[in-house]
């Protein structure tokens, strides 16, 4: 994938907005008072400037699907940290669908990532995720495997599911080609991406190879309940009601059941024998509650899941990482719990033997 290149607008704009994210607090307050929500926590200052300018700019649920793909890949890749590339980025195709990017830094390998990007099923791309790919084989030691799945409504439900099988088998396949145990692979996503992730996690079970970990980043879990997290943010700038349910009817078609456990992971009969889990929540997301609510029956289920939740954030906030020095910080703390999670696993593994 070749780097994107902005027009000289673009490019003021991203300048603009790191500018103001740089500003003393005290100032961002007084041009942004800070949204306080029902659990208490008080929004990051230049998250909520952010959130802010983010007001008056249009939405893309009014457009078509690949107009509305084009408008917010441009947005994602303007408001992405710029990070250095990996020693080793290879385009790999797995099957005629699936695409892949794959970033390591050499070997030794601690493992694999295998990351699915977010974007509601319809939007965002491998190249949009650039960023967090690139944070999460600098910062844990990892290679990291980005999956282009399709999208909707061109490839509906359950075409991502069956993507994400289709990549986990190819890495599996070739994660001793790359210098890596097959048996040392993490499933991450943010998002959509953390549904599929967690439905994947489920369609696996049992086998004979496993993910070691899944990483849920602001994950989709369930489509049948409707919690208070939802209705409290539901004018988000960051992903507003309207947004969701833009997503949710191109991404299932006609008479799909959403208690479909492919469609809300959290609606299995049992969760019992998962792999780990990482949950990353933030306090300003409507989707906030439904991770929440996975984890907690995770936890129910005899399944370890560690809850991560950045208090003053909004849902998103992996793609923010230019224009907000609050969002990178939290990126910073997800990579840094996925590798202490993978230094866990590796002394289980140890004791193990």
């Amino acid at each position: 994938m070749s780097e994107q290149r902005f027009t000289f607008g673009q490019q003021l704009q991203r300048a603009l907005l790191v500018f103001l994210s740089r500003l003393p607090a005290r100032l961002q307050r007084l041009m942004a008072e800070p949204p306080v929500n029902s659990a208490g926590d008080t929004m990051a200052p230049d998250v909520a400037l952010l959130m802010k300018l983010g007001e008056s700019g249009p939405d893309y649920s009014d457009l078509p699907p690949a107009e509305a793909r084009a408008t917010t890949e441009r947005d994602l890749l303007l408001f992405a940290s710029r990070v250095e590339p990996c020693a080793i980025e290879e385009e790999i195709e797995a099957s005629e669908e699936v695409q892949l990017t794959r970033y390591s830094n050499g070997t030794p390998s601690r493992g694999l990532i295998l990351f699915f990007h977010g974007g509601g099923f319809v939007i965002g791309s491998r190249a949009s995720y650039t960023a967090p790919a690139r944070m999460l084989a600098h910062g844990t030691g990892a290679d990291v495997v980005s999956v282009e799945y399709r999208l909707a409504p061109d490839a509906p439900f359950p075409a991502a599911q069956d993507d994400a099988v289709a990549a986990w088998r190819y890495v599996v396949e070739h994660a001793a080609d790359w210098g890596v145990d097959p048996h040392r692979i993490v499933v991450a996503g943010e998002s959509a991406g953390g549904n599929i992730a967690a439905v994947l996690c489920q369609q696996l079970r049992g086998e004979a190879v496993q993910p070691v970990l899944q990483v849920l980043i602001q994950p989709v879990t369930d489509l049948v309940e409707h919690r208070p997290s939802q209705d409290e943010f539901a004018s988000s700038p960051a992903l507003s009601a309207k947004q969701v349910a833009w997503f949710v009817r191109n991404y299932l078609p006609e008479g799909t059941d959403p208690a479909d456990t492919r469609v809300s992971p959290f609606r299995a009969t049992s969760l019992a024998g998962l792999p780990p889990a990482i949950v990353n929540l933030a306090g300003f997301d409507p989707l906030h509650d439904d991770g929440l609510a996975y984890a907690t029956a995770l936890l129910e289920a005899g399944v370890p899941a560690q809850v991560d939740r950045e208090p003053g954030l909004v849902h998103g906030y992996l793609s923010y990482t230019a224009v907000s020095p609050s969002c990178r910080k939290a990126t910073e703390r997800l990579v840094a719990s996925v590798s202490s999670a993978l230094d866990r696993t590796a002394h289980t593994a140890t004791k193990a033997r």
